[in-house]
């Protein structure tokens, strides 16, 4: 339960799991081991034991928080047979209309069962919380540091993919775990992490290192393994920059590609990867966008997917230059392209795909492969905006993410459900594109397949995954009239991430601020306090570079230069 004691939940003491990577090696921590995970509050919800009195202790640390650490109650999952979380108003799945003052049942980081209570029984606090599955970021790249931040502004993607030069030196664990507790206090329980290496040479230490900080975080991450091996500078033909640039840079420059990691290198680093693998941390193929990679290695990814069931994640069509590029890459299509190798499935998961045509959209639906939203991202880098409307007519899978570039660099997940759905809508020129039915799909089902696959989690019936959020609905409806107004209608239009109160991923709470009076706090402000990067001065030699090389793709493409 939320808040106050509960005499009458037990726990029942229960074997403790063992739990092993898919390999057959032990996984670095499960925690379904009985080991504590540093940095989780379960004081949001009330254990008591069978038998006898409930001791209060405290968990290690965190390192999400300074100071004393919360007292929680309890010990390790494996431990916690009964927990009870209850609240004012209910939320189960997409398909199912809110409903009033219910409780849910845990043991064993599933959901044993949902039932309604009187609302007598609930705390001030419960009384005003709204249950919910938790959100899933079906895209994302883990920016502990926004791309704002050291400078790379908002741009046409092709010129800032070389701002991103900007960034400095970053600890890869505190990356991860600022990434990661930012998007738990917005109510993400899962996210599909799309890493971008600060070298070629260290992708297996900061494989490991996002490894420890989900297990560390307490959030499921699925580690999407980069495949980049073609066209570093610009998608295609290089010789049209000869004639402005000197032999000596041009060489340089085409040397680049024949440097680039090749297919049976990065596979067989993604096999050391696995042993990294854990309960919240698994690993999908990331070929990183058909426009950055060799014909063969997509071919050898579809191929290896096929034999081992992993999901592969990449992003699509995101630019017009891409789709440009694609056309005279792959003149009978990409997509039919795609299929002919048989990377189209249920296992596929495409980021962006804003210059889908109709064809293609009805050719994903058909396949299964799910088409990931960003909103934000795509207005910020004037991508444009994907065909939801059309995408959601074929029938294609829809889900949602933040892409590291959420509208105002907060990663607030319940307004970028909130922007897509109203832009779509706006989109289809009168009437819905999108029902808010669909927008909750996707941020709890669809989006969850994504990362986790089709493991009855993104809702909150018996059997599922215990991953539940809970928001502060008493505020979000503070001037409603009861009579004239709906809970669905005011969680889309006004919910962000400010009125988020508990997070609670595998039976365990994440993320807790039961106390509504108490402002925002930001989880990861002791770690930007620290060493977290070296803020100097970038070289003259390296800002000129910088420059060079946006002067140059922007002549490739006839990209008009932005106004500073």
């Amino acid at each position: 339960m939320v808040g106050a004691a509960c005499p009458d939940s037990h726990i029942v003491r229960g074997k403790r799991g063992q739990g092993h990577c898919k390999n057959g090696t032990v996984p670095l921590l499960n925690p379904c081991d009985g080991m504590p995970l540093p940095g989780v509050h379960t004081g949001a919800a009330e254990l008591a034991t069978e038998g006898g009195p409930v001791s209060d202790t405290l968990f290690p640390p965190s390192p999400y928080h300074d100071g004393p650490q919360p007292k929680t109650v309890g010990a390790s999952m494996s431990d916690q047979t009964t927990l009870v979380v209850r609240a004012g108003h209910l939320i189960a799945s997409a398909d199912q209309a809110p409903a009033g003052p219910h409780e849910v049942i845990i043991a064993d980081g599933k959901v044993v069962s949902v039932r309604p209570v009187d609302r007598d029984r609930l705390t001030p606090d419960e009384a005003r919380l709204l249950l919910m599955p938790a959100l899933a970021n079906a895209h994302d790249h883990g920016r502990g540091l926004g791309p704002l931040a050291f400078g790379a502004t908002d741009q046409p993607l092709e010129t800032w993919l070389p701002d991103l030069a900007r960034q400095p030196p970053l600890d890869f664990y505190q990356c991860a775990a600022i990434a990661f507790s930012r998007m738990a206090e917005s109510g993400i329980g899962a996210v599909n992490h799309c890493h971008n290496t600060q070298s070629s040479q260290t992708l297996l230490a900061e494989a490991e290192a996002v490894s420890r900080a989900a297990r560390d975080v307490g959030i499921r991450v699925a580690f999407c393994w980069p495949f980049f091996d073609a066209n570093p500078f610009v998608y295609g033909d290089l010789e049209p920059l000869a004639a402005h640039m000197d032999a000596a840079e041009f060489q340089a420059l085409k040397g680049r590609e024949a440097s680039m990691r090749d297919c049976a290198t990065n596979l067989a680093l993604m096999d050391q990867a696995r042993a990294f693998e854990h309960a919240l941390f698994t690993l999908q193929y990331h070929p990183v966008g058909p426009q950055w990679v060799q014909p063969a290695t997509l071919a050898a990814i579809a191929r290896a997917s096929m034999e081992d069931g992993r999901r592969v994640h990449m992003h699509l069509l995101e630019t017009r230059h891409q789709r440009a590029w694609a056309d005279q890459r792959y003149p009978d299509g990409i997509l039919r392209h795609f299929d002919a190798i048989g990377l189209l499935s249920p296992r596929l998961t495409v980021a962006h795909g804003v210059w889908l045509r109709p064809d293609e959209c009805a050719l994903l639906a058909d396949r299964g492969v799910t088409v990931v939203v960003n909103t934000s991202s795509n207005l910020r880098l004037r991508s444009g905006l994907p065909p939801m409307g059309l995408l959601a007519q074929a029938g294609t899978p829809l889900a949602f993410g933040l892409d590291g570039m959420s509208l105002d660099d907060d990663e607030d997940m319940l307004r970028e459900m909130r922007l897509a759905y109203h832009l779509a809508g706006a989109a289809a020129g009168g009437g819905e594109a999108l029902s808010p039915a669909d927008v909750l799909k996707g941020a709890w089902e669809t989006g969850r397949q994504t990362i986790l696959g089709n493991d009855g989690g993104g809702r909150l019936v018996e059997g599922a995954p215990a991953d539940i959020m809970g928001v502060d609905y008493a505020t979000i409806a503070q001037d409603a009239m009861t009579s004239r107004s709906d809970i669905l209608s005011l969680l889309m239009g006004r919910a962000q991430k400010r009125h988020v109160r508990l997070l609670i991923v595998g039976g365990r709470a994440v993320f807790s601020r039961m106390d509504v009076s108490t402002p925002p706090q930001d989880a990861s402000t002791p770690y930007r306090n620290r060493s977290f990067f070296n803020d100097q001065a970038l070289t003259e030699v390296k800002v000129k570079e910088i420059g060079k090389h946006q002067s140059l793709i922007r002549l490739y493409y006839g990209i008009k230069k932005m106004p500073c």
